[in-house]
């Protein structure tokens, strides 16, 4: 049998085979009718020309399609490539030509996207309908496993597989760093397995058979690893959600019994609110993970009134979300940490040197362990800047305290967390300097009660432009993202300051615009 998250469930599919695997509002699938469903797509897959190592991306909203098509795609020797369905074509486009995506499954909605993105590519795009993929639940499955190298050989009735290396990619997650350049990070079924056996010694809920709540969407880190794959190996029911409601999610923590969540401090934040909260039974609930923004303490103590430890992570895409997380007895005394690392992930906080500081010291964290990525999707330069001596630098900023446990203190890239969504200054800025008008431009973060932080794009124009706020955000939403479009406009006739380098100087500009809440009104 091969080692990967595939076989784990072709397992529980015998062991287990009338346990919930998926839910979706009323709906639901058997691990058993999950198996020959997602055998079905793999076979499917293959017969279209999908070979072993192919990537195949994945374009939809949350849905029991999303999750069978994944693990279609991991069946058929695929190397799937989640696509954030808020994305605009030109950022569609230099995903696929990054990673060399020729086939994509996607919802009906988005086939003219595609079509506008198939037009910018070199190459051939094969654009399939997420339709045919409902049209595969019911049908006859063959017992064969396919070989490495395609050959047929023997398996266990109902499934399909094509079994590939356990350290070869199995997904490439793509998310964007402060240089502005997407990147794809390689998981592999080793890597992913060593995730959740590490989770599972952790202590919380994340143990065999596990319930989780899933209301952030499949296709970023916390979706894919931590709800779908994560879910699977341990053979638990992960229950989806189209999108978060907060009066809904308390309801299905309690309907569900629900053992397992992970969300933004926002998402814990309008749960407690709703009216709902006070009499929901979350005895069940013993996986809270929160991270992506500050954790306040009374949000603690309002989870902790109803018998739910917070516990508060630090983590990133590279690590496979999380590095290490506070421990349940630490949570609210220590909430300003992260914890100390996992059983078998070490994290440290270094000087620029590399040796390590002292307690209260800031400096880079970074970690090693059976988690993090063996690197970048065809990016080798970037994959030995990141990973050093088996050491991974996040590039953010944190100070150890005299127990070891790391607290998060800045980032050293610069990126805006909105809502816990990762947005690059770098790419904004580049996208707002093709508007005709602009002549130079910096993005940074405002405070935002509701998301954390927003983008607030500081722009020049000459003096002679008629170019106005509302123009830029017009020209913006064609260019990127709706979440990604700045809340806050300001136009200056002035040049930006710089650095003697020439570039732009930074913290003088955030110096300058520390209060742009107050002094400028919200352009959307």
């Amino acid at each position: 049998m091969a080692t990967s998250v595939v076989s784990v469930l072709d397992w529980w599919a015998r062991a287990k085979p009338d346990r919930i695997a998926l839910v979706f509002g009323d709906d639901q699938v058997d691990y058993r009718r999950y198996r020959d469903w997602t055998s079905r797509v793999a076979r499917s897959l293959v017969a279209r020309g999908v070979a072993p190592g192919d990537r195949v991306a994945l374009l939809a909203n949350n849905s029991l399609e999303w999750a069978v098509t994944a693990i279609g795609v991991l069946r058929a020797g695929g190397v799937l490539v989640p696509i954030n369905p808020r994305l605009v074509a030109g950022e569609i486009r230099s995903f696929f030509e990054e990673a060399g995506v020729r086939l994509v499954i996607a919802e009906g909605a988005f086939t003219a996207t595609l079509k506008e993105v198939a037009g910018q590519l070199d190459g051939d795009l094969d654009i399939v309908e997420i339709a045919a993929v409902e049209a595969l639940r019911a049908g006859e499955t063959g017992g064969e496993t396919c070989g490495e190298a395609g050959g047929v050989k023997g398996g266990e009735t109902g499934a399909f597989r094509v079994d590939r290396d356990q350290h070869e990619p199995m997904t490439v997650l793509f998310t964007s760093g402060s240089t502005g350049r997407s990147k794809g990070v390689i998981c592999t079924n080793r890597t992913m397995l060593d995730i959740a056996f590490e989770a599972s010694l952790r202590e919380d809920a994340l143990n065999t058979g596990v319930r989780t709540l899933l209301v952030l969407p499949l296709c970023f880190t916390p979706g894919v690893v931590y709800g779908l794959f994560m879910t699977g190996v341990l053979g638990g029911t992960l229950v989806i959600e189209p999108g978060f409601d907060a009066a809904r999610a308390v309801q299905r923590l309690a309907e569900h019994r629900i053992q397992a969540m992970f969300g933004v401090p926002l998402l814990w934040e309008s749960m407690a609110r709703t009216p709902g909260f006070a009499e929901a039974d979350l005895s069940n609930l013993g996986s809270a993970v929160v991270g992506g923004a500050a954790v306040s303490v009374p949000l603690l103590r309002a989870w902790g009134a109803k018998g739910v430890v917070l516990r508060q992570i630090y983590g990133m895409t590279e690590v496979g979300g999380i590095a290490t997380a506070t421990l349940p007895e630490e949570a609210e005394e220590h909430a300003a940490t992260c914890g100390a690392g996992s059983p078998f992930t070490d994290l440290r906080v270094v000087r620029p040197d590399g040796t390590d500081c002292e307690p209260g010291e800031p400096g880079e964290i970074i970690m090693r362990g059976p988690g993090v990525t063996p690197g970048y999707w065809a990016a080798p330069e970037l994959t030995a800047q990141a990973i050093r001596d088996g050491w991974l630098y996040g590039g953010d900023l944190g100070v150890r305290d005299t127990d070891g446990r790391i607290g998060f203190a800045d980032r050293l890239k610069d990126l805006i967390i909105s809502g816990g969504i990762n947005i690059s200054p770098f790419e904004l800025e580049a996208a707002l300097m093709t508007i005709p008008g602009i002549s130079e431009v910096a993005v940074i973060a405002a405070p935002d009660e509701r998301f954390g932080e927003t983008p607030a794009a500081i722009v020049s124009v000459a003096a002679d432009s008629d170019l106005d706020e509302a123009a830029i955000v017009a020209a913006c939403a064609t260019r990127m993202a709706d979440y990604k479009v700045p809340r806050y406009v300001v136009i200056r006739r002035d040049p930006l300051p710089r650095l003697p380098s020439g570039k732009l100087a930074k913290p003088a500009i955030r110096d300058e615009y520390r209060d742009v809440t107050e002094r400028f009104p919200k352009v959307r």
